[in-house]
């Protein structure tokens, strides 16, 4: 009788990892075994956070960036939305205080014509998450199934669920580790993770939106930059069209910060109002977004029809039909008190007159976390009604006693932590300052940078 013998395993994991701590790389079927081992069990956790770690400290060449993306997307399922006639583009920000744009974007782009599928993500931290600001709506469903999201792309499209547990599952698993084990930063880490949930969507083409400054998770402009080209080349190598924006987060984005709060701003936007900042932010990833889906023949006359689409009233439309689509209620969009408002007000008001002369962006946020409107862990609930509501801006005169900005909450209580957190956040300066910050600072792309 011969006894069946098992097959070892084509790698040892401790060369790998002993291979990258020495900053050496891996080969494309070494990154698959690791990933695939990790998705599966096989490789233990202790072994993939000593790589994790490895990566943190040696760094990943252009290749094994690319061959962990690839790894990471083909983990679990890819979607395939050839079955639809126009270009698929999606938009994506690496996250930042009052950064509402996907809300404007995804119906925007869908009224002229091309298909936005959009998986999107959940506020962790300091950030908002364009799912929770979509949940405020009463209603709104982000768990559809994948035909119930390709139902709402054909009808109207434009779709924004969540992950589903068969898309990507390896980012995860690794995601997971990270947050435990001090490896979430490492740019490679970020860039596997973000562009193997984007592309598993089936889009032709994906414009990001990198944010720099006090609000952001890349502080300092290089950081930012580096992390851009990376996931442009890598995008790019596996066959889309790619854009990257450096945008300034040194401020909030808009006015308000808050879910509800933002789903008013965003319909303000739609409608041909809201703050200058946000619409001109959101113009210009529309543009990119029409110049890269073939709707247009170059950046400015994507603007144009992003300018167009939204005095037409097609984009507010399109937002009312995504909305109903999901279960949400249309009637938000005509009458914004039918979403949950927090019933008290406090204002947090300047101690001198002066200019404002700069924003802790992300202690905003972190006020907008303390009143219940985002998570400090991924099993928290979010409070939809609280948030913030921004009167001054980085050059503005300010008045002692005239109000900053305005905490919605449901006690005073509850804002006593955030009101004096808002009230560090600012730096009244006795003259205007030189400039106000850039909105856009550059983009990256094939055409130059």
């Amino acid at each position: 009788m011969t006894q069946s013998v098992s097959a070892s395993p084509p790698f040892r994991v401790a060369d790998l990892i002993r291979r990258k701590r020495d900053g050496g790389a891996l080969s494309r079927a070494e990154i698959e075994f690791l990933v695939d081992g990790a998705t599966r069990g096989d490789v233990p956790d202790y072994q993939i956070a000593a790589w994790l770690m490895a990566v943190v400290l040696r760094g990943m060449n252009e290749e094994e960036t690319a061959a962990l993306t690839n790894a990471m997307l083909h983990s679990g399922e890819v979607l395939d939305l050839g079955f639809l006639p126009a270009k698929k583009v999606d938009k994506h920000s690496t996250g930042g205080v009052g950064d509402k744009t996907s809300l404007v974007l995804a119906p925007l782009v869908a009224a002229a014509g091309l298909y936005v599928p959009m998986i999107s993500g959940r506020g962790l931290g300091h950030t908002g998450g364009t799912l929770d600001k979509l949940e405020s709506i009463p209603g709104f469903r982000v768990g559809l199934s994948v035909p119930e999201f390709h139902r709402v792309l054909e009808m109207c499209g434009c779709a924004t669920i969540g992950q589903t547990e068969k898309i990507a599952p390896a980012d995860r698993k690794l995601y997971a580790l990270r947050d435990v084990t001090g490896t979430v930063e490492s740019p490679y880490l970020i860039c596997a993770s973000i562009m193997s949930k984007k592309l598993a969507e089936g889009t032709d083409a994906l414009v990001l939106d990198v944010k720099t400054g006090s609000g952001a998770f890349m502080k300092k402009e290089e950081d930012a930059v580096f992390l851009a080209e990376l996931m442009v080349e890598t995008g790019e190598r596996m066959g889309k069209q790619m854009v990257a924006l450096i945008t300034n987060m040194d401020q909030p984005l808009g006015r308000m910060v808050g879910n509800a709060l933002e789903v008013i701003e965003s319909i303000e936007v739609l409608a041909g109002g809201g703050p200058r900042d946000l619409r001109e932010l959101c113009l210009e990833l529309a543009a990119w977004m029409f110049f890269l889906g073939n709707a247009s023949k170059s950046v400015a006359e994507g603007r144009q029809l992003a300018e167009k689409t939204i005095a037409s009233g097609k984009a507010l439309v399109k937002f009312r039909q995504m909305v109903e689509l999901q279960g949400g209620d249309p009637g938000v969009i005509d009458d914004p008190t039918r979403l949950l408002t927090a019933p008290h007000r406090v204002d947090v008001v300047s101690s001198r007159s002066g200019f404002v002369a700069a924003i802790q962006c992300e202690s905003v946020g972190t006020a907008c976390v303390i009143l219940g409107g985002g998570r400090e862990r991924k099993e928290d609930s979010v409070d939809p009604a609280v948030g913030i509501v921004v009167h001054k801006k980085i050059g503005d005169a300010v008045s002692a006693g005239e109000p900053l900005c305005t905490i919605h909450c449901h006690s005073d209580a509850q804002a006593a932590r955030a009101k004096k957190l808002l009230e560090e956040s600012y730096t009244i300066g006795d003259a205007a300052p030189g400039h106000k910050p850039a909105l856009i600072h550059r983009a990256i792309h094939k055409g130059g940078h």
